[in-house]
This record gives structure tokens, sequence and C-alpha cells, in this order.
């Protein structure tokens, strides 16, 4: 286990918002950095969906729940859209990570797929809940006008600002200094 996710990691979850007994939708988990961190902050009174489509991001991490005993965790497998199938209100926390960039990708319509997902997002989350972006990948992720522009989609949807911070990260299989929106329903 490497420094940042003994410390760094969990520290960074729990200043997200992260609590024992929360239920948290990582969308677009990978190989489920994130996913880990969070089961083991929620503990067995809590549950983790970790959602992503790629098929072999899943298997790896299936693996790591298996070694870790990770029980607390449901993996979903995802098509391309952007439907969540969670129940209304049951979700404390979603989290996208490096994520929001890939929404609508293949075609041109990746702002309405983001309008869709945090459409989807303000449904399945309770009252007070709490979305978290790493929003990467957009011009350049450092850009104040590209971190500004999500900001104010989020805010379209209902969502209260919560806060910007930095933090250490994963991020395509290295850690690096990022920024995280936080946002409340």
């Amino acid at each position: 286990m490497t420094q940042w996710e003994r410390e760094e990691g969990v520290n960074l979850l729990k200043k997200v918002g992260i609590k024992p007994g929360h239920t948290v939708l990582d969308f677009g988990c990978g190989d489920g950095n994130y996913s880990i961190l969070a089961a083991k902050i929620i503990g067995d009174e809590g549950k983790i969906y970790a959602l992503d489509k790629s098929s072999e991001k899943l298997d790896k991490f299936a693996g790591r729940l298996k070694k870790e005993g990770l029980v607390n965790v449901t993996i979903v497998r995802k098509s391309d859209d952007v439907t969540i199938s969670c129940q209304e209100n049951s979700i404390d926390t979603v989290l996208l990570y490096d994520v929001i960039h890939l929404v609508g990708k293949n075609d041109s319509s990746s702002k309405e797929d983001r309008k869709e997902l945090y459409k989807e997002v303000y449904r399945i989350l309770k009252k007070y809940g709490i979305i978290s972006v790493y929003p990467t990948h957009l011009e350049t992720h450092t850009d104040v006008n590209s971190i500004d522009e999500i900001k104010k989609e989020i805010l379209n949807y209902g969502f209260i600002w919560e806060k910007k911070f930095q933090a250490k990260l994963i991020h395509d299989d290295s850690i690096e200094i990022g920024t995280i929106l936080n946002f409340r329903k």
C-alpha cells in the first residue's frame, strides 16, 4: 500500500465529505482507486456503487476487491449512456473524477450528455448530498476558465456551490496535484 493510499487519498475523501455509513457512487471508477479507499472509510454499514463501462478495468478492480476482502462494493458494468440505476434520493456522495471529459466523447453532444448526467446525479443524491468533481482533460485541467465552465454547468442543474480545493490525486496511474470541486444538492 502506498503513502497516498494510506494517508493522502483517505484524507482527500474525508475532506470531500465521505463518512462511515455513507452510500457512494464512483461514476467511471476505472481500476477502483477511489472506490477502495471510500469502501474502507464507510465501513460495513456503508455501500459503494462502482460504475464503469470498461470490462477490463472492472475485472481488474474485482480482483483487487477480493484481495482486500471488501464486501461493501457493488460493481456496475455500464454502457455509453448516462443513466444511473440507483434509486432516487439514495446516494450520499457521487464522485465524478477524471470522467467529465469522457461523457459524450464519441459524438458532438458532450455538453448535452453532461447535462443528462447532472440531472441523473441530482435525481439519485439525497438532500444535501455531495457531488465531487475532478475535472481533467478539458482544455487544460489547470485552466481556470474550463474549471469555471464546469462549475457553471453544474450550478445550472440546481446544485449549490460548496468548495474548491487542491489535493494530491491519482490520475492515469500517477500522483498529481489537481482541483476538486464540491457541490451539494
